[in-house]
């Protein structure tokens, strides 16, 4: 027999470790919650990286799991949880590392995927399990928890902690003029293949350049692959119109930076959502991933779609035989992707958006 979900829970957890852009598509998930339910507790049990990003959430208590650390940061978590029973357990990470460890939290009830979405058998750890969803977004995935729970109103809502030093950060780096944030690389991963060219940026920085008069940021983590691509990309653009911050802030100097940009450019990486959660003006680029399932919620209109061309070109397939979280493993995908469609796209949003104002953002996002 399956347990009951609880009608009033008085602690809830939330385990999701990763990535920086699901966790910024769970926050309005944790938002509803606590409009719901203003009392109760949220404990939110999150990797080290992501925290970093995530840190000053008002209203949630996080534990900080370190993969690096293996069975040991699990059986440290275990210990300092040791004494705490969760009503229910959000197990919303699908990967069998998350899974394991779960297995050391007291939970009264633990509520996963449907087995359509529950990846690494994650089904096989949780007692009751969200309604499937044709075709959803990960977002509205996330937010199928709460629902589980009986929350209706599912308003977006993000209000990220930004501290006055991550500002300082953005204002040394980009001074006081309107600029796009441009974020190149997406995370190194095995046959991840999500980057586009440094041509085809080079062109979009000119074009925003001398046609808008915003001078492009780049930002991203300090890898020697992405140092060299932003310093191939530099080379290319006009003198002053770019401004080469790769590897030279934090997370929260980068939430600054797309906080005060007038928008952001990014293939499917974390600043993509980073942007969204903001309501700043964000421009994915999509050919590995589908954008559908994955664009800045807000601002899928504007993403540039070469999924569909990509999984006919590399699969042989249409869109409609794949499955929803169908990946196009080539390293020619992006190349898809035409310069001219990214300007054009810019154009529109930047049109779009000349007096920002986006339906369904808290102003305190």
């Amino acid at each position: 027999m399956k347990p009951s979900l609880p009608k009033k829970p008085r602690h809830i957890a939330i385990l999701r470790l990763s990535a920086l852009g699901d966790v910024c598509n769970l926050v309005p998930t944790v938002r509803a919650l606590q409009r719901h339910w203003p009392e109760a507790r949220i404990t939110w049990i999150i990797g080290k990286g992501e925290h970093s990003l995530l840190a000053g959430l008002s209203g949630v208590e996080f534990v900080v799991f370190d993969k690096a650390t293996g069975l040991a940061g699990m059986r440290r978590i275990w210990r300092e949880l040791a004494d705490t029973r969760f009503d229910v357990l959000l197990h919303m990470q699908q990967a069998i590392r998350a899974s394991l460890l779960s297995l050391g939290l007291k939970a009264d009830v633990r509520v996963g995927f449907d087995k359509a979405r529950a990846k690494d058998f994650q089904h096989w750890f949780t007692q009751r399990q969200i309604a499937p969803r044709q075709h959803p977004h990960v977002l509205e995935s996330f937010m199928d928890f709460a629902r589980l729970l009986g929350v209706t109103d599912d308003r977006l809502e993000w209000n990220l902690a930004i501290p006055e030093t991550a500002f300082d950060e953005a204002r040394a780096l980009a001074g006081p003029a309107p600029y796009l944030v441009i974020n190149p690389c997406s995370n190194a991963r095995l046959r991840n293949f999500r980057n586009w060219s440094v041509e085809g940026y080079a062109s979009v920085i000119e074009h925003a350049y001398r046609h808008h008069g915003l001078r492009s940021v780049l930002t991203g983590g300090g890898s020697a692959a992405e140092r060299e691509m932003a310093d191939a990309i530099e080379a290319l653009c006009p003198p002053g119109s770019v401004v080469n911050a790769i590897g030279g802030t934090s997370l929260k100097g980068v939430l600054a930076l797309i906080k005060r940009a007038r928008a952001v450019i990014a293939p499917d990486t974390g600043p993509a959502h980073m942007g969204n959660a903001l309501g700043t003006p964000t421009l994915g680029l999509y050919a590995t991933t589908n954008p559908r399932r994955a664009a800045p919620y807000l601002w899928r209109d504007f993403a540039v779609d070469a999924y569909p061309e990509a999984v006919r070109t590399y699969l042989d397939k249409s869109v409609e035989e794949v499955s929803w979280g169908q990946r196009v493993r080539h390293a020619d995908a992006m190349d898809l992707i035409k310069t001219d469609a990214v300007i054009a796209k810019l154009d529109a949003l930047l049109a779009h958006t000349a007096a920002p104002s986006i339906t369904g953002v808290s102003d305190e996002s």
